[in-house]
């Protein structure tokens, strides 16, 4: 149990980072222009848009690694 535990936190740190790295490395840069004084709002939305849903995905991805270890762990 012991490791199956520490392999869920190793993976949520592992999807944090990633996620971060992402983040800070796609998005970052990211800007639309074209729109006069609405360039800022909009590059802004939209990098929110794509962080939340990353953020979704991940909580998405480490519930069924939790329900995975936990089921192994009740069916043993």
């Amino acid at each position: 149990m012991k490791s199956d535990l520490y392999g869920f936190l190793f993976a949520m740190w592992v999807l944090i980072l990633l996620g971060g790295g992402i983040l800070v490395t796609i998005l970052g840069p990211f800007s639309i222009s074209g729109f006069g004084l609405f360039d800022m709002l909009i590059t802004s939305i939209i990098k929110a848009m794509i962080a939340i849903i990353l953020v979704v995905i991940w909580i998405l991805i480490l519930s069924k690694l939790k329900n995975w270890i936990f089921r192994k762990e009740i069916d043993s």
